[in-house]
């Protein structure tokens, strides 16, 4: 994830989360570029995980989503954090929230998923958008790469049925408000 460019969508419902990963991997798009972010219920407590190999598998009112899209990405990891409860994240985004937390790098007020977002080069304003969208329940979807890549994935997400969608890049800002 060395390039600082980015797109993130937000999505309601999971179902449509799961879409906009299976047609950006019907475009071609790399799934080792893409990270989805999303939580379990306030109500409901993770029931159980598992390392099933490559993936991790979930059990719970959300499971068959999270299986479903671990089986397209990599890297997985569930995380434990105060005001955000359980946090699913999968793809490189994983690697960079464990960075975050080792280098103790948390950036003021944001939460641990913020930091990682805000060292993606994504600007403060919009990581708090995010975070916010992850507390109401929404999931994330964020593809990284270069401009021409992230526009692509941008492209194809505008087809799917997104909440909201941005773009992220030190030459451009947000250029994308659905």
């Amino acid at each position: 994830m060395g390039d600082k460019n980015s797109v993130v969508a937000v999505y309601s419902r999971a179902s449509d989360a799961e879409e906009a990963v299976r047609r950006l991997q019907g475009a071609g798009i790399d799934m080792k570029t893409l990270s989805v972010v999303g939580r379990d219920y306030s109500g409901e407590k993770v029931v159980g995980y598992s390392n099933t190999g490559d993936c991790i598998k979930f059990w719970g009112r959300n499971g068959s989503f999270w299986g479903v899209v671990c089986g397209c990405l990599f890297g997985a990891a569930l995380f434990v954090v105060p005001g955000v409860e359980n946090l699913i994240v999968l793809g490189p985004l994983v690697s960079t929230i464990g960075d975050v937390i080792e280098g103790a790098a948390v950036v003021g007020g944001l939460s641990v998923l913020g930091a990682g977002l805000f060292s993606m080069g994504i600007s403060r304003k919009s990581v708090l958008q995010y975070e916010t969208a992850i507390r109401a329940n929404k999931f994330l979807v964020i593809g990284y790469g270069t401009e021409e890549e992230v526009v692509k994935a941008h492209d194809i997400i505008e087809t799917t049925n997104v909440a909201d969608c941005a773009l992220h890049a030190a030459a451009w800002q947000d250029q994308c408000a659905l």
